[in-house]
C-alpha cells in the first residue's frame, strides 16, 4: 500500500477527514520556506502539496498564478524545490506531493525528475496536464516508488472515472468546480452533487475534494462525501496579505482543521 493511502486510512480511521494545504514552492519567501512548511503541518495540514512554478499554469486561478510568477521572478526552480523537499523531510514524516505541470519536468528530464523527487523524500506526484491517454507514455518505471495521482472533474464520465480511479495511486483528486483554481463564490450544490456521484463510481481509491474550498463551512460540507479536502488560492491569499511569520494563515490553517473535526 502506498504510504499516502495508508496515512489516509490511519486519520479516517480515527474519524478524521484529511487537510492537504498547497504551497507555492518559495513563495513568498524563499529563505523561510521550510519553516512556513513545517509551521503548516504542525497547525494541522495532514498533506502538504507543493507547486513548483511554470510560466504558463492553465489549470490555476489568478491567486495561485501570481505566487507562481513571484517564485520564478525569485529564482525558484525544480532544483530548488527538491532542496526545499529534502529539509522539510527531516522534520516530519507527513506525506509531501509534488504539484505542477509537464513542461518544466520534460525540461529538467524525466527520469532525472523521478529520481530527484524519491531522493528528496517526496511521496507523490500531480501533473494535471498529463492526460490518462498518455500516462504510460509519461509515467514509466522511473516513477515506481511514488504515487501517481491523477484528477477528475465534473464533466469527466463515469466511465472515464473508473479508469482514472484505476490508473491512479494515493488518492484520486475530485476538482469540485469546472475552470481553474480559486476562491470560488458559486454554489456549492453542483460540486457536491458531483463529489456524491465520484463516491458512487470510485472503489480502488481514496477520494480528496480540491478547487473552491474556499472556508471551514466549505470543507465541512464536502468532507461528508469524501476523504478529505485540498486548499490551496485561499492559503495563497492569506499569505499575500500576512506579516512575515504567517500568523493569519496559521489561524486559517487551524480552522480549516478544527472545522473537519467536526465534520
Amino acid at each position: 500500500m502506498s504510504i499516502i493511502k495508508e496515512y489516509i486510512n490511519h486519520k479516517n480511521n480515527l474519524n478524521e477527514k484529511i487537510l492537504s494545504v498547497f504551497l507555492t514552492s518559495g513563495f513568498p519567501c524563499k529563505e523561510s520556506f521550510p519553516e512556513l512548511a513545517l509551521k503548516i503541518f504542525e497547525t494541522g495540514a495532514d498533506i502538504l502539496e507543493i507547486g513548483f512554478p511554470f510560466s504558463d499554469p492553465l489549470a490555476d486561478g489568478p491567486i495561485i498564478q501570481s505566487s507562481s510568477y513571484q517564485a520564478l521572478q525569485k529564482g525558484i526552480n525544480l532544483t530548488a524545490t527538491f532542496n526545499y523537499v529534502s529539509e522539510i523531510r527531516k522534520h516530519t514524516d507527513k506525506p509531501i506531493i509534488l504539484m505542477g505541470y509537464a513542461n518544466p519536468v520534460l525540461s529538467y528530464g524525466v527520469s532525472r525528475f523521478a529520481q530527484q523527487a524519491k531522493a528528496s523524500g517526496v511521496n507523490g506526484i500531480i501533473i494535471p496536464d498529463v492526460p490518462i491517454e498518455e500516462y504510460e507514455d509519461f509515467f514509466s518505471s522511473y516513477f515506481l516508488g511514488l504515487d501517481i495521482i491523477l484528477l477528475i472533474t465534473p464533466t469527466t464520465t463515469d466511465e472515464r472515472i473508473k479508469l482514472i480511479d484505476e490508473k491512479s495511486s494515493g488518492f484520486v483528486y475530485c476538482v469540485s468546480v469546472s475552470g481553474t483554481t480559486g476562491l470560488h463564490h458559486q454554489n456549492k450544490t453542483a460540486g457536491i452533487e458531483f463529489i456524491k456521484r465520484a463516491q458512487n463510481t470510485i472503489s480502488k481509491n481514496k477520494m480528496l475534494a480540491g478547487f473552491g474550498i474556499s472556508n471551514g463551512d466549505d470543507a465541512n460540507a464536502f468532507t461528508r462525501y469524501c476523504d478529505g479536502v485540498i486548499v490551496g488560492s485561499a492559503i495563497i491569499k492569506s499569505l499575500m496579505d500576512d506579516d512575515n511569520k504567517y500568523s493569519s494563515t496559521i489561524k486559517l490553517v487551524k480552522s480549516f482543521k478544527q472545522s473537519l473535526l467536526k465534520s
